[in-house]
């Protein structure tokens, strides 16, 4: 079974964090929710305190299928701080596993290169990080290139998580969350 990580940092931002959680689990995917503070309650960048799944050093670092970072500006900076993530995150690349990450997290993905020539999109002021590092913005609420899933930031999140629901579980499985959550009429 595909099994998905999504890694929590102090000053995370919680819609874009807790909407991943949310649409995957409806799903039926497993998704883990990871701190890298070690020790498991996290403070989103709106004073909201979450217990992550797991910390960082107890998780089996092969064990998933894609690896997903949250934006929130505070957040991100914690994100990229952390090496063993950040290892992590080009160990996944290099071997053509998935990552994804949405709002500034991109960022994270452009300063190691891993968006060179690629389409990607971020919240738009952090676009500059990803034009640095070679993208090419699209400025679209998500895109997908060469395993990479990119989203552009909280208004975006039901998206970005739907795009991921779409490769772990079908476009299917993800048309019919959308149509539940956002209740769509089919024509």
């Amino acid at each position: 079974m595909n099994k998905i990580a999504i890694f929590l940092a102090d000053g995370f931002e919680e819609i874009e964090g807790l909407t991943v959680v949310d649409i995957c689990r409806r799903a039926g995917l497993e998704i883990d929710t990871v701190s890298i503070n070690g020790r498991l309650e996290i403070n989103g960048s709106h004073g909201i305190k979450v217990n992550a799944d797991k910390v960082l050093a107890d998780i089996d670092k092969d064990g998933y299928s894609m690896l997903v970072l949250p934006g929130g500006k505070v957040g991100t900076e914690n994100l990229e701080a952390c090496d063993e993530l950040i290892d992590l995150i080009g160990n996944y690349y290099g071997s053509g596993k998935y990552i994804a990450a949405i709002c500034a997290a991109p960022s994270i993905f452009a300063h190691r290169g891993f968006l060179m020539g690629k389409k990607a999109t971020s919240h738009p002021s952090f676009e500059d990080h990803l034009v640095k590092g070679g993208a090419i913005c699209s400025g679209n609420p998500v895109e997908i290139d060469s395993g990479i899933i990119t989203g552009q930031g909280m208004g975006a999140s039901i998206d970005f998580a739907l795009a991921i629901v779409g490769i772990f579980a079908g476009e299917e499985k993800a048309a019919r969350i959308a149509d539940a959550i956002c209740h769509r009429q089919n024509s």
